[in-house]
């Protein structure tokens, strides 16, 4: 496994960690090397040992899985010099007698993403030797919009073909959003209410309660809606809108998640206000602590007006979810960190037995916890014990904690191992992508062609613009807020 930009962030945090706990669970080969590529002067000795000393980013690798880190350092923006790789490549096949299956990891800024496909071209390392494979992992952002997406698919099939690239979305590789579609398919009692005459709306929130940390000048560039709707969000309203596969194999799976994407019904901009509310979060004190503004983070723009919040509401233009509206928010310095997604079914059609009046979301809610403590959750109503039949609504509900000594992979280790064995299901294809840009495109040409166009400031630690309540159409239906006491009050107010 070739990892470019094996000193950042991401390998530190996140790579070696997955590929350290494959090893201890003899998931790995016997015989196998991750051989590390930047410019920074490191030697093999130097690479394993930044990772003993940083104590940060987890347990420190076992003694033995070091063994297998190895590092070459070269120019990576300059194509010619890709030849160094090729030459320490061979070296570590013939020292390890192990065939030439190759996994490149593009672990760098995207601005790498255009010349690191040419640099491997021209060391000869985009072709699989005989009786081998070869695979090429790529990080998000897919671009930034429909043509920046389009460019960069371009570039990465001139060098190699499409079923050699993984583009690796770690929201797919966590246990319960795989689960979701094993809710569906492997249960009888559910799909057959899995339409539009039994479903009422659908809910999907993803709240981080930090702000943008050390990602300033990324973020400022990008927003809530390329970094998380674009990819993370849309493709779980893909996953839970999607018909059954004929069978159960990648190509499969991800023909029905295109379809889905293709029926998405492009956002009316003449009355976007109904649709999508964006937002930004303001200086406050939450739990003891102050939190300062969007504005005052590091490289932040004092005037930016870039969304750290999105709310909106879509549609699925098929027979299935006709006329069912999917509402999806995300935003930072909410209350918690949590993603879930809510299926709000149907009330009854004769109200024999009611809820309090002011009871709010009483209908029967299927959720799904895909973080923190995953797991689902089944809200229904239930006769309070006593005279009458007052109702209040009760859970049934398991944890994927309960199951105790069971071993769960955590989102990197489950794709590194998927992409080893060749099963690209949780992986997202050339042409999802460009049909997610292709729904998010117009939102973003609108923004950045009226940018005076409202962005509402929210307290942090609050559920975001109280505009947003609004979306969620239904009497006394509003957003599930998973926190108790945790309703969005506070102030507000539009930059």
């Amino acid at each position: 496994m070739v990892i470019l930009g094996a000193s950042g962030d991401l390998t530190k945090r996140k790579l070696i960690p997955a590929l350290n706990q494959l090893h201890r669970q003899g998931l790995l080969p016997e015989r196998y090397a991750v051989l590390g590529c930047g410019r920074s002067g490191f030697s093999s000795e130097k690479f394993r040992e930044s990772f003993k000393n940083d104590k940060e980013d987890g347990p420190v690798p076992d003694d033995d899985f070091l063994k297998k880190l190895h590092y070459v350092s070269f120019n990576t923006n300059d194509p010619k010099e890709y030849a160094f790789l090729a030459d320490e490549l061979k070296k570590l096949h013939s020292q390890l007698d192990i065939p030439e299956n190759r996994i490149f990891y593009m672990a760098t800024p995207p601005s790498l993403y255009h010349i690191i496909p040419e640099g491997l071209s021209c060391a000869g390392l985009n072709v699989e030797a005989e009786n081998c494979w070869l695979r090429v992992v790529v990080e998000k952002p897919f671009g930034s919009d429909l043509q920046s997406a389009q460019k960069l698919n371009k570039v990465l099939q001139d060098f190699f073909s499409e079923d050699q690239i993984f583009r690796i979305d770690h929201y797919l590789g966590k246990e319960s959003v795989q689960n979701i579609m094993v809710t569906r398919f492997a249960n009888g009692i559910f799909e057959p209410l899995w339409n539009r005459n039994y479903i009422h709306h659908v809910e999907i929130t993803s709240a981080e309660k930090q702000g943008v940390g050390r990602r300033g000048e990324y973020y400022d560039t990008a927003g809530a809606l390329r970094d998380m709707v674009q990819n993370h969000l849309l493709q779980i309203v893909a996953i839970i809108g999607m018909e059954p596969p004929a069978v159960n194999s990648p190509d499969a799976i991800r023909n029905e998640i295109l379809k889905v994407l293709q029926a998405l019904k492009a956002v009316d901009i003449k009355n976007i206000g109904d649709q999508v509310i964006r937002g930004q979060y303001l200086e406050s004190s939450f739990n003891g602590a102050t939190n300062k503004a969007y504005r005052h983070e590091e490289h932040v723009s004092k005037d930016s007006r870039t969304e750290t919040y999105v709310a909106m509401k879509l549609f699925i233009e098929n027979w299935r979810w006709g006329g069912v509206p999917f509402y999806i928010r995300t935003g930072k310095r909410l209350p918690t960190d949590v993603t879930e997604a809510v299926i709000h079914f149907k009330p009854t059609p004769h109200k024999l037995y009611c809820f309090s009046e002011n009871e709010l979301n009483h209908d029967n809610q299927l959720v799904i916890r895909i973080q923190p403590d995953e797991g689902i959750l089944f809200k229904f109503g239930m006769k309070i014990p006593g005279l009458g039949f007052r109702v209040q609504q009760v859970n049934m509900d398991f944890h994927y904690s309960d199951l105790g000594e069971q071993v769960m992979l955590d989102a990197y280790q489950r794709l590194l191992l998927d992409c080893m064995n060749n099963d690209a299901t949780l992986y997202t294809r050339a042409d999802a992508v460009e049909e997610a840009w292709r729904f998010i495109d117009p939102v973003i040409k609108f923004w950045n062609e009226h940018p005076d166009y409202p962005l509402h400031g929210y307290p942090s630690g609050t559920w975001g613009p109280k505009l947003a309540d609004d979306l969620i159409e239904g009497d006394n239906l509003t957003w599930r807020y998973p926190c108790k006491n945790l309703a969005n009050d506070g102030i507000y107010c539009e930059l």
